[in-house]
């Protein structure tokens, strides 16, 4: 007999390159405005002070070349070419050091988000939840380990809406980078082994309809892709 009152929720994880076992996911971290150019393309203007961040839910996350129907309560649905980064062991108040070394593997992701949505909560000054806490909204392809993957430096970082280039730019435009985010999210957080980090967004964001497919990718990760289904 089961000791809960109903099914819990699938573990949602994500193919390692090299590793016969998957990476579990257990919590999303997203770093907002990491790009001078898409901040300003959205109005604002990165915080060169800190970082900071929103969530989403792991049981959200799907995998490249997934299908996600077109999400209720939106008309203006975005994409979001990201690299994302999962942590590897247990790592709390973290100098540069611990950062880089908890810092398991990489690849790309999409944090896709319902921007009327996010606007609303910008707007009236409320949570983001409804905008980026979306189901289907966390895309990830498969990771390579950081020690295969090597520096992330100035490699590029691609979108296509049905192979048209929409973003193209390079990790190197990241205001603040992985080991950064690292250290400062670690004096917030116990972060540990299941937390994976989306690094924020370039330039050239942009909405997407039923039926249109998303490509991505960044330089030596493996490529991502999403195809958006009509609503439920």
């Amino acid at each position: 007999m089961s000791d809960y009152l109903f099914d819990t929720a699938k573990v949602f994880s994500i193919p390692v390159r090299g590793e016969t076992a998957s990476y579990p996911v257990g919590r999303i971290f997203c770093v907002g405005r990491n790009y001078a150019a898409h901040a300003a393309e959205m109005g604002g203007e990165v915080d060169r002070e800190a970082p900071w961040y929103f969530t989403k839910a792991a049981q959200h996350g799907v995998l490249s070349g997934a299908s996600v129907p077109y999400p209720p309560g939106t008309s203006n649905f975005h994409y979001e070419m990201e690299l994302a980064f999962a942590i590897g062991a247990p790592v709390f108040r973290a100098n540069a050091e611990e950062a880089e070394r908890a810092i398991y593997a990489y690849g790309c992701a999409l944090d896709m988000t319902r921007r009327d949505r996010q606007q609303d909560g910008k707007d009236n000054r409320r949570p983001w939840d409804l905008g980026k806490d979306v189901e289907g909204s966390a895309v990830f392809a498969p990771m390579t380990r950081a020690a295969d993957f090597g520096t992330v430096a100035d490699q590029r970082i691609h979108l296509e809406v049905d192979g048209e280039p929409r973003q193209d730019a390079r990790l190197s435009e990241m205001v603040w980078s992985c080991v950064e985010v690292v250290k400062h999210l670690s004096h917030y957080y116990h972060l540990r082994p299941g937390d994976v980090i989306l690094t924020g967004t370039p330039a050239g964001v942009g909405p997407v309809e039923a039926g249109q497919t998303i490509t991505g990718g960044i330089d030596g990760l493996d490529p991502i892709k999403l195809e958006i289904s009509s609503p439920e």
